[in-house]
């Protein structure tokens, strides 16, 4: 059996765990109980297909294959295999979702582009020309996507 490098860790919680309040760790979880409040770390948190959480959670990635009610926000990455339900929003740099996945809620995927400086105010006889030379899609700006139901 494999062993994870020297000072990382990873932390299950199973089937028969449940939770009340704010879950906090450092390295890897993989949750399989119960849990109702707020999930946070800079780790990565595996959802298991028992899983039930009502959770706002917060971390560097999220795999689910079980059940969230809640926000998810992810630095990296959100993954719904197919036997994932997620009911809320998700903010994250990448999205996978698979086929069977059911996910209700907004998605926007991308990194956040910075807010523009402050240009001087400019005279309304240039204003037209100045828009007709901006595109008509930023790329930097993150996409934004609502989907209902299975995909």
């Amino acid at each position: 059996m494999a062993r994870p490098p020297t000072g990382a860790s990873r932390n299950i919680l199973s089937s028969d765990v449940e939770i009340k309040g704010t879950v906090r760790f450092t390295n890897d979880l993989i949750i399989d109980g119960k849990i109702e409040g707020e999930i946070s770390s800079d780790g990565s948190l595996t959802v298991g297909e028992n899983a039930r959480l009502k959770a706002e959670i917060k971390t560097a990635t999220v795999v689910v294959y079980g059940k969230v009610h809640g926000n998810i926000t992810a630095v990296d990455r959100v993954e719904l295999k197919s036997s994932a339900e997620v009911i809320g929003d998700i903010k994250t740099k990448m999205l996978s979702i698979e086929a069977g996945a059911i996910f209700v809620g907004k998605s926007t995927v991308g990194t956040p582009a910075q807010a523009p400086a402050q240009a001087p105010a400019q005279a309304p006889a240039q204003a037209p020309a100045q828009a007709a030379a901006k595109p008509a899609v930023d790329a930097q700006q993150p996409k934004q996507a609502t989907l209902l139901g299975t995909v």
